[in-house]
């Protein structure tokens, strides 16, 4: 069975290394030559909506992407050809931040409050209304941190509005949580749905650093909150795959910050440290096979490493570490790979992290 994937990034790498022991095959299309999918699958370098390379796509038993920024018009010329799965319009949601918090609230799924901006006379009118301080964002095509101002106080509003103009725009009122979150879940052909514990991040300069599953002082509450806004989510865009919520905990509620229809950073963990990776669940599901144990094997973590590789050896000495290098050239800002880390207990992991996390600020 062959794997049609649009987008052969590094989560395009890592679904071919969990599908290839189930005897799958992968086309990807990428505009970027010598992409870290490229090798693990035929490598189709051509614009996103070149009508050959989509022909050729279109060739795949079934169709999916690790890449929200492709165009819909070529999912939909695709769709009228091969089954694409996850269905686009979760596509359309997940990546314009206006249509996403506007699905939240419809589902009843707590948020922050906002506003959509179309100048800087309805920025300022939103301001007044959110209060400050508050976040002006870019609707579209925003990751690790890029696309967003904080808005402190309403004099900065129109010096934010400058920075990010000529594009659709978003307000949002400005949440003080206690700890970010996320929670991964599959929903496959049938309906059926699997979730991973919930899971702990942290970012800096807008960038997933850490994960950590499960969780630590999750309680039963949360955790049935977290599944039943992504369970409400799965089902209203008819979704089969892989789909991540990102959460904020505020005083233990949990308040949706941005859905991914796709495998997720966070969820990177779950290659070592789960009876089924995201990755391989996420094939089984849109090629119609049973869906895999999310339980964990261990409490884990994954740390991003950031601008580049460290010197290897030193973190290869560590038990239960596992280094996945992307292959990609070192860049800042730019993940370039990623550490997951076991451990049999809580305090076992902690160690360890502290241990890593030494090395790689000496490296």
């Amino acid at each position: 069975m062959e794997v049609g994937v649009l987008g052969a990034g590094q989560l395009g790498r890592m679904l071919a290394l969990a599908g290839h022991p189930l005897g799958l095959r992968f086309c990807f299309l990428d505009p970027t030559p010598n992409s870290p999918a490229s090798g693990l699958g035929e490598h189709v370098v051509a614009p996103w909506d070149d009508s050959a390379a989509l022909a050729r796509l279109a060739r795949a038993d079934v169709v999916t992407f690790e890449f929200e920024n492709v165009p819909v018009d070529a999912l939909h010329w695709l769709r009228d050809h091969v089954r694409v799965l996850p269905n686009p319009r979760a596509l359309e949601v997940g990546r314009d931040r206006l249509q996403e918090k506007t699905r939240f609230r419809e589902l009843g799924i707590p948020t922050a409050d906002f506003r959509a901006v179309d100048d800087e006379a309805s920025l300022l009118a939103a301001v007044a209304e959110l209060g400050t301080p508050c976040l002006l964002k870019t609707r579209r095509f925003g990751y690790d941190g890029k696309g967003q101002a904080l808005i402190r106080e309403p004099a900065e509003a129109s010096a934010a509005y400058a920075a990010l103009a000529g594009q659709p725009l978003i307000l949002e009122a400005f949440v003080r949580f206690q700890r970010e979150l996320s929670i991964l879940c599959v929903r496959g052909q049938s309906g059926e749905t699997r979730f991973y514990p919930l899971i702990e991040n942290q970012h800096r300069e807008g960038i997933l650093r850490l994960s950590r599953a499960p969780a630590l002082q999750v309680s039963p509450e949360q955790r049935a909150s977290a599944e039943r806004h992504a369970e409400r989510l799965l089902a209203d865009l008819d979704y089969v795959g892989v789909l991540a919520l990102e959460l904020f905990d505020v005083g233990g509620t949990l308040f949706a910050n941005e859905l991914a229809p796709r495998v997720h950073n966070s969820g990177h963990f779950s290659i070592e440290g789960a009876r089924t990776s995201q990755f391989e669940n996420h094939l089984r599901a849109v090629c119609g096979l049973p869906l895999g144990d999310t339980s964990l094997l261990g409490p884990s973590a994954m740390l991003n490493l950031i601008g580049h590789v460290p010197p290897k050896a030193p973190l290869l000495e560590v038990p239960d570490l596992h280094l996945h290098d992307y292959g990609k050239a070192p860049r800042a800002q730019r993940k370039v790979g990623h550490l997951t880390l076991r451990a049999r207990d809580d305090a076992e992991l902690e160690t360890r992290l502290a241990h890593v996390q030494a090395l790689l600020a000496s490296g």
